[in-house]
Formats: C-alpha cells, structure tokens, sequence
C-alpha cells in the first residue's frame, strides 16, 4: 500500500479490534453540540439553565421519568437535526481518523441519532445485534460521539473480529435463539468500550455491539452517525435517502455529470 507509517497505524488497529478511540479534533466543535444538546433539553423542559452542562446531563433522570424518556429525545433529535451547522461540526470531530478508515470522498448520513440511557432503565436497551444483519452496508463505520464520559454498563460493547469470525462460522446453528441467549454465548468474550467526554468512537458496525441495563448512577448521552465512501455499494440504505456525498472531489464530480458526445 502507498501509505505513510501513519497512515497505516490507524486503520491496522481497526481491523486489529473493530475500532479506534482518539481525541476529537476540534473540541470547540464537541462543545458546541453539547451546548446545544443542553439547552434544546432546557427547552423541552421548560427549564432555565441551572447547573453545569456535565451535571445536567449527567443526572438528567432526575428531571426525566423513563416514561417521557422516548418523546424527550425524539424532540431533541429533531430541534438538533434542524440546526444546519450540525453535521458539519460533528464531521470535523472524527475527519482525521475517517480519511484512513474511509477515505477521502464520503457519504454522510442526513440524520444524527442521539441515545439517552438512564440508571436501571431496561426500556431503552439495544440488543445484540450487527447493523448489517438488518441490511446495512458493510461498507459503512459508526462514528459515535459522548457527551458525558461513557465507561463499564455506562458505555456500549463490541465483539471483536475474531470472536465475530467465530461467531459467523456457527451463526446457521443459532438460528432461533433469542438476543438474549446470543448475548450470553457471547458475553465472555465482548470489550467493553471507556470513551471519556473529548473522545471519539469509530466502529465497524458489521461486528456484533449493544448495550445493557446502566448499572450506573450517571446517565449515558451519546450520539451516533453512519459514514462510507461514496462509490462503495449501499446496502438498504440509500445515497439521496439516507446519506449524502460530503466531500466529492472535482474529478469525480465531473464524471458524475460527463455526458459523451453523440455520434450518428
């Protein structure tokens, strides 16, 4: 391969363990989602600010019963998605890491998912699962963001490549066990991932991850987002539907529209 000692590092590690954890890039970027996540929150609420954004996020189930949890955070989801600087600020936190993993004409998702998991709370859980069992292009990486520091049951977790290889070879024998009998045929064997506030996650979201009840006393805010490469194939997910190009370069923006001469 045509690529720098560090160029090669990172993506080493991913195929190494399905992921990279590094420092975002631009932290003013990072603070500024977080900023917005609180106040859009104050809003919902109908609360003026009070504490610091770490604490309220935090401890947000003291203000939130789980019953409301679903609705709060679709309406976040949606006042956050209708703020255009949203998606540009969020690529900018993960664009290092994304060129070697990725490359350097993307796709990004239109939507960015926000997850809010409370202490105790089983309503909110996401099964064992990988996203391309479901139709999602292997192609794909999550990049997915904390905005409180995320660690133990806090946190989500991934089943590494060789264990996912393993499990893949068996997977026609399991078929009709529930997630749950899954996840304990497993559990051994699953990482658990600490990503601090100021950190970013990318992960091959081909490879088995959930999560499971937060143990605890903190709640988890995170927020995840698809990325590809423009001209790798697209599982259920449609470019125009689901992505849209990000970064296309000049050569491939006049491919796109060359149109050849007629001949008689």
């Amino acid at each position: 391969m045509f690529l720098s000692l560090e160029d090669q590092a990172v993506p080493e590690e991913y195929l190494d363990q399905g992921y990279v954890i590094r420092p975002v890039k631009d932290r003013q970027a990072l603070d500024w989602i977080r900023s917005l996540l609180v106040a859009q929150s104050h809003k919902c609420l109908h609360i003026s600010p009070d504490d610091g954004s770490d604490v309220w996020l935090n401890q947000i189930h003291e203000r939130v019963p789980v019953s409301d949890l679903n609705a709060f955070r679709l309406e976040i989801i949606n006042s956050i998605n209708a703020e255009v600087d949203l998606r540009l600020r969020y690529f900018e936190l993960a664009k290092p890491w994304l060129e070697p993993l990725v490359g350097n004409e993307l796709a990004m998702q239109l939507r960015i998912n926000l997850s809010i998991q409370m202490p105790r709370d089983d309503s909110s859980l996401l099964p064992v699962h990988a996203d391309t069992w479901s139709g999602d292009s292997p192609y794909e990486v999550v990049v997915w963001v904390p905005m409180v520091d995320c660690f133990k049951t806090k946190s989500m977790y991934l089943l590494p490549p060789e264990a996912a290889r393993r499990l893949r070879s068996e997977f026609a024998r399991r078929a009709g066990s529930s997630s749950e009998d899954l996840f304990q045929a497993i559990e051994s064997e699953v990482v658990w991932l600490e990503v601090p506030y100021g950190q970013v996650l990318i992960f091959d979201q081909g490879l088995p991850h959930g999560n499971r009840v937060n143990e605890e006393p903190e709640t988890r805010w995170s927020m995840n987002c698809r990325f590809k490469g423009v001209f790798t194939p697209y599982g259920d997910k449609k470019i125009g539907e689901f992505f849209e190009p990000i970064t296309l370069r000049a050569a491939s923006r006049n491919g796109m529209s060359y149109q050849y001469p007629e001949v008689s």
